[in-house]
């Protein structure tokens, strides 16, 4: 990493108040770089609380909007507007680095606002969508200012390509690898188990495809138990299983960080059954860290992190019986099961912050010697004709 310690401040489009993908690559790649020695702010849509780590400025309370298949907390305006461009001159940054920058929140008021070295960076995976492309217009001069753009997956290079017409450099999202590494296998977690982990009451993370495998996958695996790790109603999921098998099925609850590495250390098999709308999976990439043998849906940002199948097994995404095979087929074959896991906690590697770090840092030094450092762009009215107040 270069010897100059830079000032670098970083742009989250959703609220931090709500745990997500982006916000947690936001945090690890934040600490990352104070943990190198520069100087980093994060400015988030946010309420004012104590809990706010001291890198991170909050510009207002969020509102939500329906996103890509969930919904998202973000920010903009004309208040968040004036809020950015304080934020940016007062901040003296060498460099900005814009996340989700061509949705409407912080980002894409940063990137209307700033000049200089601006590096964006692009997580959504979503379908040919013609509400983006309608103000594709409006929205292609502000890509073009920035100096260098990253995706997190090839899912997410495609979808910037198809929406945007513009191209970038795929880095993926990192996980402190170490963490995961030293999980405990617990006894009350091992067996014939297959584990899941996320908000399961979300249709798109797939729930409903591993349930409705559970009564194949019971006839030949008679001592399966399903164990469900996160937040939501768990009464509702249960309706919806065989009266006979819902004592196979098991919820945990939200669980820590320390938790998950020791369920992950725990389970036969980690099932990512989820249907679309991923542009990453990074709990494939900590899945395969913590040791599990990971068994996802095909959908192509799943494929892209299992190296299509190297590193994990796939099923043919929302079909059930497939998955079912697939289970019982690991389930069946240990040293099989073995191998994979094997395989995968090798690949895992390549997500770890030592090596992503470096390698965004490394298009941070191109940013900043293509151009000038950060200021403000004198007259910026392009923000003001998108929210039809010109």
């Amino acid at each position: 990493m270069m010897d100059r310690k830079l000032r670098i401040g970083i742009v989250c489009p959703y609220s931090w108040d709500v745990p997500g993908g982006v916000q947690n690559h936001i945090r690890d790649l934040a600490e990352f770089l104070i943990h190198n020695g520069h100087h980093v702010e994060v400015l988030a849509p946010a309420t004012e609380s104590e809990d706010l780590p001291d890198y991170v400025v909050s510009a207002g309370r969020s509102v939500s909007i329906p996103y890509n298949g969930a919904v998202a907390r973000v920010l903009f305006g004309v208040v968040a507007n004036s809020r950015v461009r304080s934020w940016i001159n007062e901040g003296n940054f060498d460099l900005l680095h814009l996340h989700e920058p061509a949705i409407p929140s912080l980002s894409l008021l940063a990137c209307w606002a700033g000049e200089g070295p601006m590096i964006g960076t692009f997580h959504a995976a979503a379908k040919y969508q013609k509400a983006i492309v309608a103000i594709g217009p409006i929205l292609e001069p502000v890509i073009e200012k920035l100096s260098a753009r990253i995706a997190v997956s090839e899912s997410a290079r495609l979808t910037l390509t198809a929406h945007l017409e513009t191209d970038a450099i795929v880095i993926p999202n990192g996980i402190y690898a170490d963490n995961y590494r030293d999980g405990t296998s617990r006894p009350e977690w091992q067996g014939n188990t297959i584990g899941f982990l996320g908000r399961f009451e979300e249709d798109r993370k797939g729930l409903p495809v591993l349930l409705d495998a559970l009564p194949i996958i019971s006839r030949f695996i008679p001592d399966i138990r399903v164990l469900i790790a996160g937040p939501g109603d768990s009464e509702e999921v249960l309706e919806r299983v065989d009266p006979q098998l819902r004592n196979r099925v098991e919820f945990l609850g939200k669980i820590s960080e320390e938790d998950k590495a020791d369920f992950l250390a725990s389970v036969s098999l980690y099932i990512a059954p989820n249907t679309g709308g991923e542009s990453f999976g990074i709990i494939l990439a900590e899945a395969m860290a913590g040791g599990a043998a990971v068994v996802a849906s095909d959908i192509p940002a799943f494929a892209d992190v299992l190296g299509d199948g190297k590193y994990g097994a796939l099923f043919e995404s929302e079909n059930s019986e497939n998955l079912a095979k697939v289970i019982i087929d690991l389930l069946r074959d240990e040293r099989k099961r073995k191998e994979l896991a094997a395989a995968g906690a090798v690949h895992a590697q390549r997500f770890d912050w030592s090596q992503v770090g470096e390698e965004i840092f490394e298009v941070y030094q191109l940013a900043i010697v293509k151009g000038q450092k950060v200021s403000l762009t004198s007259e910026n009215r392009s923000w003001t004709r998108l929210l039809g107040r010109d």
